[in-house]
């Protein structure tokens, strides 16, 4: 339905066409903030009602007090690759994670895999590169966002979220446990939960926009055949420039793959072209705007910092593997 009013809006009322740079670039910049913006409401409700009723506290404190040896870290980057969500999508959970106090090493696994491995990803991945490859894909995008999560764990980076989200913890922490005192029915505490779910909304709707119109501007203009003849060389450094030339697109696993296949076709090396792919959809720079209404500049530069040499490490096996 939010395409279908994208393809209306840019093609039929404005009348852009679909082929025009401006017309491709407008109907993803409608598209994906409405799809964002309503998941960040929707999930923020949804995690509002959660921490008002699943004693979240103890949850943190048992993932805080016991030893787990990683399944924690293994368990939330297995729950990222069920999700269906690019990477802008998963900032609304993630924000609603941090929100109700879980780890901060637990919900970046979470951030890492959520956008890297999904059934739609999976599937045509099999189809274009087969089972081996999707196997190791697959395997390599989970312990991606396993051993992300736990090194950043260790840096116990919680000091460096903004203030916005510390005050949101300890506002969402007093709420629920003042409900439970007193035991407030459900329907008197729903006006509060989508009031707040709405001020999470306003909270970051202007980096949701700044980051999107980032992603449209470069899905629409970047010049064919650009990345190709960059990448198609067959030296060892290519897989890092792969990285940072794919930090400022901005697409989904399933939307990028069809490209990962042209890359490959035209001589870019299969490891160089999944380390793009991973990028793309895990280190967007608008990724990187939303997540600057929850994160100080320091914690987005260790957080990407981190997964982009993971990615780095990832393609230069997958090169010689392949």
């Amino acid at each position: 339905m939010i395409q279908n009013f994208a393809d209306w809006l840019i093609y039929s009322l404005i009348g852009l066409g679909s082929e025009t740079k401006l017309g491709s670039a407008l109907n993803f910049f409608v598209y994906d903030s409405i799809k964002i913006l309503l998941l960040l409401f929707l999930i923020s409700a949804v995690m509002g009602i959660i921490n008002a009723y699943f004693p979240i506290d103890r949850l943190r404190n048992f993932l805080n007090s016991h030893k787990l040896y990683g399944l924690q870290y293994l368990l939330a980057s297995l729950f990222g690759a069920i999700t269906p969500f690019c990477s802008c999508s998963s900032v609304p959970l993630f924000i609603g994670f941090v929100k109700g106090g879980i780890p901060l090493g637990v919900t970046f696994s979470f951030l890492i895999t959520s956008p890297l491995v999904n059934e739609v990803a999976i599937a045509m991945f099999l189809g274009t590169f087969g089972a081996k490859t999707t196997l190791i894909y697959v395997l390599s995008g989970v312990l991606l966002g396993t051993i992300g999560g736990i090194v950043l764990g260790r840096f116990h980076l919680e000091k460096w979220l903004s203030p916005w989200v510390l005050q949101m913890q300890r506002d969402s922490m007093e709420e629920s446990q003042q409900w439970q005192e007193e035991k407030v029915p459900f329907l008197k505490r729903l006006p509060s939960i989508l009031s707040d779910s709405w001020g999470i909304v306003k909270g970051v709707l202007l980096y949701v926009i700044i980051g999107i119109a980032i992603g449209a501007a470069m899905h629409g203009y970047v010049p064919e055949g650009f990345f190709e003849a960059h990448l198609s060389g067959g030296h060892w450094w290519e897989v890092p420039l792969a990285v940072v030339l794919a930090v400022p697109m901005y697409a989904n696993a399933a939307g990028i793959l069809p490209v990962i296949e042209v890359f490959v076709q035209k001589g870019v090396a299969l490891g160089t072209a999944i380390a793009f792919m991973m990028a793309v959809v895990g280190l967007s720079l608008p990724e990187a705007t939303m997540l600057k209404k929850v994160m100080t500049w320091k914690l987005i530069g260790v957080f990407f910092g981190t997964v982009t040499l993971f990615i780095i490490l990832s393609g230069w096996l997958f090169n010689v593997l392949f």
